[in-house]
């Protein structure tokens, strides 16, 4: 008989099922009452009840476990500090899509050198969100394989869909059965259409075929998530933080039945990938959020502990620690700046 399955698979290599990876790195009672408490405050953000201010704030991309620890523990202090104006989630990203080829983030390629070890990816990455979750620090990531969820999800208090994939029927199934908040942004053109489009298709049910937690391939089916929100992170021809823009995209989610709540990336297409401008756009979300009845409810920063980034070597040889090695960031002093003034123009305090 003539193959004709498996023709371009060069090996099929087996995968811990979540179930296993759970019991290796079991979600503690800490990291559980983290999340279920950081899920609750932003939902009541997102649905108007809670006056605070959302702030994602982190890494464009964790590659340097340690690191990352040592980023969560600055930003709990600040975290703790500002906790009756601002609800900070650390942006703890693992999955990087990529436009043609590049690094596709610690989850897949751990090693930063092309052998995409995975089974030990989502090791680190399970230890880290525990760890994060631990210390009262909730954490918020991109989906992006529709998979991976069943193994970190339960750690994670926010999730985002991103430029490239929010018009994937996927992710808007995906989305509509996570447990977490979830932000779709606009399209990398910066259509926003898209992306309430996607918040609609996420808040209704869905039917799909996924895993179980003991890696059994099977059919999901879900009640929808009615706590999806939109994200302005810009696009190709240009910024849309600003007012008029705002607006319109509320007018917009106002016109499709949807609660307007907008999150503002601070980066990408906002800032023109220039990672001194995201304070610029930041200091203009502030001023906008002291307007009646904003519908800014949050902002992204892109930021680690030293500014700018670095082109990763094979085997991460000679990486400067601290550093991207994707999208350039601003550096700690510059965030804790940014997350003071956050805190003193946000007016509206709670216990």
């Amino acid at each position: 008989m003539i193959r004709t399955n498996n023709l371009r698979i060069a090996a099929e290599i087996p995968l811990v099922s979540p179930a296993e990876l759970a019991r290796e790195i079991p979600l503690s009672d800490r990291a559980a009452e983290t999340v279920a408490e950081s899920r609750n405050r932003i939902t009541s953000i997102l649905r108007g009840k809670d006056k605070r201010l959302l702030a994602i704030v982190g890494p464009c991309s964790i590659h340097d476990p340690e690191a990352a620890l040592e980023f969560a523990e600055r930003l709990k202090v600040l975290s703790d500090q500002y906790r009756d104006r601002l609800c900070i989630v650390m942006r703890v990203y693992f999955e990087k899509p990529r436009t043609t080829l590049g690094w596709r983030g610690l989850l897949v390629d751990p090693g930063i050198d092309g052998s995409y070890d995975i089974s030990r990816g989502l090791r680190i990455a399970r230890r880290l969100l525990v760890q994060i979750n631990d210390m009262g620090l909730p954490a918020g990531s991109e989906v992006l394989d529709p998979i991976i969820p069943q193994y970190i999800a339960e750690l994670i208090s926010w999730a985002s869909i991103g430029a490239r994939t929010t018009e994937s029927q996927t992710h808007r199934e995906m989305a509509s059965g996570l447990s977490m908040p979830v932000g779709f942004k606009n399209a990398t053109d910066g259509d926003v259409q898209i992306a309430i489009n996607a918040i609609v298709s996420a808040a209704n049910p869905h039917s799909f075929v996924g895993i179980d937690r003991q890696g059994n391939t099977i059919v999901l089916r879900t009640t929808g998530n009615t706590d999806c929100h939109l994200i302005l992170r810009g696009g190709k021809h240009g910024a849309n933080f600003d007012r008029l823009h705002v607006r319109e995209a509320a007018q917009k989610m106002t016109e499709a039945k949807l609660h307007p709540a907008i999150i503002i990336d601070c980066s990408h297409g906002n800032s023109e990938k220039k990672p001194e401008r995201q304070a610029l756009v930041l200091k203009d979300i502030l001023a906008q959020r002291e307007e009646p009845d904003s519908p800014i409810v949050g902002f992204m920063i892109e930021s680690n502990l030293y500014e700018g980034c670095q082109n990763p070597n094979p085997g991460g040889e000679g990486l400067r620690y601290g550093v991207s090695i994707t999208d350039p960031c601003i550096g700690w002093d510059a965030t804790a700046e940014l997350l003071h003034e956050a805190y003193e123009r946000t007016t509206i305090a709670y216990e």
